[in-house]
C-alpha cells in the first residue's frame, strides 16, 4: 500500500511541475503578502515578526489546501485518465494519500520564501526545536483546508470549484485575523475569529514557535473543522464515485 500511495504522489507531483503555475502562485501570493504586511509593520519587533511570519505561513499552507486541491481535483474529474484510475483495484485510499502528500509538498515549498523574508528583513526568532515544532503544527493546521479542498474538488466542475474555493478562502483567512494584528483585532473579527479554522491553526503554530498558549476554544474548532471537512470530504468522492460508475 505504502508503495502504491509513494507512486500517486510522484504522479501527482510530476503533473504540477509539468504545470508549475500552481506552485509559482503558491509560492509568489504568501511571500507578497509577507512583504506587505508583516515587513512593514512588525518587522522590527521580535515578537510581531515572529507571530506574523507563522501567520503567513499557514496563509501559505491554507491556500495551497483550500485552492490548490480544490482547483486541482475539479479539473483531474474531467479529464479521461481520472475514470480510467478508478477503475484499478488499488482503492481510493492510495490516490487520497498521495494527493494530500502532494500538497503538504508544494506547501513546504511556499513555506521556505516566508521564512527567508523573515529572517533577512525581520527580527523575527526561533530556536531550531520550535522551527521543528511549527512545521509539525503547519502540518496538523493544514488538515481541514485539505480537507475542504478535496470536498469542494469532488462535489463542483473545475469552474464553479474556483469560484467557491476564492469565495470561502478570503473569508476565512480575513476572519481569523491572517492579515491583520491578530493580537489586536477589530471587534467583529475577534468575536468570529476563534470559531474559524484559520485562527486555530494559527494560535498552533505560534505556541509552538513563541511563548503565547493557543486557546482552547480555537483548538477545539479546529479539530471540529477538521472532522466535519474530513467527513464531508469522504461523502464527496463516495458521491462522485456513485454519479460516475451508476
Amino acid at each position: 500500500m505504502s508503495s502504491l500511495v509513494l507512486l500517486h504522489t510522484r504522479y501527482q507531483f510530476l503533473e504540477h511541475l509539468r504545470v508549475p503555475i500552481a506552485i509559482v502562485a503558491s509560492v509568489f501570493f504568501p511571500a507578497v503578502a509577507m512583504l506587505a504586511f508583516v515587513v512593514p509593520f512588525a518587522g522590527d519587533h521580535p515578537l510581531a515578526a515572529t507571530i506574523g511570519t507563522g501567520s503567513m505561513t499557514m496563509f501559505a499552507v491554507m491556500s495551497s489546501g483550500l485552492m490548490g486541491l480544490g482547483i486541482g481535483v475539479a479539473d483531474d474529474r474531467g479529464k479521461p485518465w481520472d475514470p480510467y484510475l478508478r477503475t484499478l483495484p488499488a482503492g481510493p485510499f492510495p490516490r487520497f494519500a498521495g494527493r494530500m502528500l502532494t500538497s503538504l509538498a508544494i506547501m513546504l515549498i511556499a513555506v521556505v520564501p516566508v521564512v527567508l523574508i523573515a529572517a533577512l528583513l525581520t527580527e523575527a526568532t526561533a530556536t531550531p526545536l520550535q522551527l521543528l515544532l511549527g512545521l509539525g503544527a503547519l502540518v496538523v493546521g493544514a488538515l481541514p483546508f485539505m480537507m475542504l479542498g478535496l470536498f469542494i474538488g469532488y462535489s463542483l466542475p473545475a469552474k464553479a470549484a474556483v469560484a467557491v474555493s476564492q469565495v470561502l478562502f478570503f473569508p476565512i483567512a480575513i476572519g481569523g485575523g491572517m492579515l491583520g494584528n491578530p493580537l489586536d483585532p477589530p471587534a467583529f473579527i475577534g468575536a468570529v475569529a476563534p470559531y474559524l479554522p484559520s485562527r486555530g491553526a494559527m494560535e498552533l503554530v505560534w505556541a509552538a514557535t513563541t511563548d503565547l498558549p493557543a486557546t482552547p476554544l480555537a483548538l477545539v474548532m479546529l479539530a471540529v473543522w477538521t472532522i466535519v471537512a474530513g467527513a464531508a470530504a469522504v461523502w464527496a468522492y463516495r458521491r462522485d464515485e456513485g454519479r460516475r460508475f451508476h
